[in-house]
């Protein structure tokens, strides 16, 4: 399930990227002189034939987020992964991963945190063709010096994982290029990393198998929890993925924001083309048109309480929640005024267990679907968090925010 804004927000960052340049050509300490007076990419080329990769970024990513860096060919996006786990030097800047910089460690002690904090999966698969899949997987492992039983044992488990079980006596040449993927991730996901590097994963996929592996890295995410950066030049991959998205332009960070952030507050004008086209409708979420559900009533309110709060709001009916407001159902003004003469004083009797309800995540598409409105809006627990009224999403339309 994707993190809200808020959820980012309250965790602690597991990884920190400070002020993170990265030049590439003879005495790139130039260049980032050069960025600091203003100089742009193609002027610091054609002055010095020094090549920006990335003009200080500065991010964090939360424990458990996963982190969608995007762009066109050349932005820097696999530059900047690449620098945190330093299999490229930056030339400026600091990478802290749970407050260890990164760029201060020595050789030793980078390729031990490579080896128990990181896992990494490559648009090409990477697999060693001799090796049979349970081999291919424990690869990480055998490195990391783990006895024979016990390697294989964490590469069974990690197979079956990415649901490959029955398949470790294979080759790669037996596999397609979608499976081949999940022996990529399996063995990234073997070692138990911490945070998961994914650049361009599934760039060299065909289409359809290429939205298979998405559900399952979803479908995966939402039982193991680790941090991903994932690489894209895709903009439907990465509103299907990231809590979070940032896009690279020339180097440099232009936007960082949720996709809902990005589709509808583009930064620049540069951002605001990459979204024109997309469908807001299959990507807006009902987090985006819900209203906060103020007025509620309680089964020991009774109906002459319930009929006061629906005539104060000018509505037909009232949602009922309990004392930790999760959703019991609804009462009708019809319902509650036959009970009132009847001289009841609990509602129970005329509570309809029939309200419509949506996730806070669930795509706006989706409930243009439903026929019955409102639609309340309840998290993983029935808790109410809001309601979504026909009118509003009409308004949206007629804002121009969504295209149905």
């Amino acid at each position: 399930m994707r993190m809200n804004a808020e959820e980012v927000k309250s965790k602690q960052p597991k990884i920190k990227v400070d002020r993170v340049s990265k030049i590439f050509g003879r005495d790139p300490k130039r260049g980032i002189k050069m960025l600091e007076q203003g100089i742009g990419k193609e002027e610091i080329m054609k002055k010095t034939r020094l090549a920006v990769g990335v003009n200080n970024a500065s991010f964090e990513v939360a424990e458990g987020e996963m982190l969608v860096v995007m762009g066109l060919s050349g932005s820097g996006k696999s530059t900047l992964l690449r620098c945190l786990n330093r299999l490229i030097e930056p030339t400026a800047g600091h990478v802290y991963v749970d407050g260890v910089d990164v760029t201060a460690l020595s050789d030793a002690e980078l390729r031990r945190l490579r080896q128990k904090k990181f896992g990494m999966v490559f648009q090409r698969f990477a697999l060693l063709p001799h090796r049979t899949v349970q081999q291919n997987t424990e690869f990480g492992l055998e490195i990391q010096g783990m006895d024979a039983a016990q390697r294989a044992e964490k590469a069974r488990s990690s197979l079956k994982l990415v649901g490959l079980e029955g398949w470790e006596d294979s080759y790669p040449e037996q596999l397609s290029g979608g499976m081949q993927q999940r022996v990529g991730l399996a063995r990234a996901l073997a070692v138990d990393p911490d945070v998961l590097f994914m650049d361009e994963a599934f760039s060299a996929l065909d289409p359809l198998i290429r939205r298979e592996m998405q559900d399952e890295l979803l479908a995966l995410q939402s039982r193991v929890h680790k941090t991903i950066l994932f690489i894209t030049h895709d903009l439907d991959e990465a509103l299907k993925l990231g809590d979070r998205i940032i896009i690279m332009k020339d180097g440099s960070i232009v936007q960082n924001g949720t996709p809902e952030d990005i589709l509808t507050n583009p930064a620049t004008e540069y951002v605001e083309k990459f979204v024109e086209d997309v469908n807001l409708a299959k990507v807006l979420t009902a987090r985006t048109v819900m209203h906060k559900a103020s007025t509620v009533t309680f089964p020991k309110d009774g109906p002459k309480t319930a009929l006061h709060k629906m005539k104060e709001v000018g509505i037909s009916s009232i949602l009922v929640v309990d004392r930790d407001r999760r959703l019991l159902g609804r009462v009708s003004a019809d319902d509650a005024s036959r009970l009132a003469k009847q001289n009841e004083t609990s509602l129970e009797s005329i509570i309809l267990r029939d309200v419509t309800t949506v996730r806070p995540e669930t795509p706006i598409n989706e409930i243009f679907a439903e026929q019955e409105f409102p639609v309340a809006v309840t998290d993983e627990e029935e808790r109410l968090q809001g309601l979504i009224v026909r009118g509003s999403l009409l308004a949206a339309l007629a804002e121009g925010r969504l295209s149905s």
